[in-house]
């Protein structure tokens, strides 16, 4: 590619980038979002304990508005379309690190394992960037193991929604949605043991599901 060629697509990303966040906080704000679960990361806030978020790769759009300006750290892949995302992220306030389980993921992890012990949230799309749709890749247990913090699930659920037709099933919440953010248990960081990885993925899995099931479940 030459550098001319660079250039318009340095220019096409930041212009694309720019026009969807404005076109994001726009729907967004007349968005009603809610809450649930969430007394306990509140807790943890309090004290200063910073955990690891996993959401799912289609709920990431709700997922942007509902913790912005929090400093949450945010994992993003390398390719054009991560780069969009990670400038409307940086927009709402998040840090990122880019990288993905297919591209840059040791240096990527390494340094969400530093933005934890620095006392930042940290927020990963186990099934991102590329899928299958809700599979579990074990990135956000290395980042639990190595800095002892909890991993917590998140998942969003619309009153109102465009799902596209895209592996991820990619989530759109509509104008004047009801929004539930919801929050799964902390699940304790995995056993010191690096080999124990994949045999500990099936209860963050169920995590996951839980904070699903609370999503879409009538509040208690």
């Amino acid at each position: 590619m030459s550098r001319g060629d660079a250039d318009t697509v340095d220019w096409r990303t930041r212009w694309t980038a720019r026009v969807g966040a404005w076109v994001l906080r726009a729907v967004a704000m007349t968005w009603r979002v809610r809450y649930r679960y969430d007394e306990p990361l509140r807790a943890a806030r309090r004290a200063g304990q910073p955990v690891v978020f996993t959401i799912w790769h289609g709920h990431i759009l709700a997922q942007l508005w509902s913790h912005r300006r929090q400093g949450v750290s945010v994992m993003i892949s390398e390719h054009r379309d991560g780069e969009i995302v990670a400038r409307m992220a940086e927009s709402l306030g998040y840090r990122t690190v880019r990288g993905s389980s297919s591209r840059g993921a040791v240096r990527a992890l390494a340094s969400m394992v530093r933005e934890v012990k620095a006392g930042h949230d940290a927020a990963l799309t186990p099934d991102g960037p590329r899928g299958p749709y809700h599979s579990y890749a074990a990135g956000a247990l290395l980042v639990s193991q190595r800095t002892g913090r909890p991993v917590v699930p998140v998942a969003a659920h619309a009153s109102r929604a465009w799902v596209l037709r895209s592996w991820d099933r990619f989530m759109i919440p509509k104008p004047f949605a009801r929004v539930i953010i919801a929050y799964g248990e902390f699940v304790p960081p995995p056993p010191a043991d690096a080999r124990a990885l994949e045999d500990e993925v099936g209860r963050y899995v169920q995590g996951m599901e839980q904070a699903a099931a609370r999503a879409t479940g009538p509040a208690t």
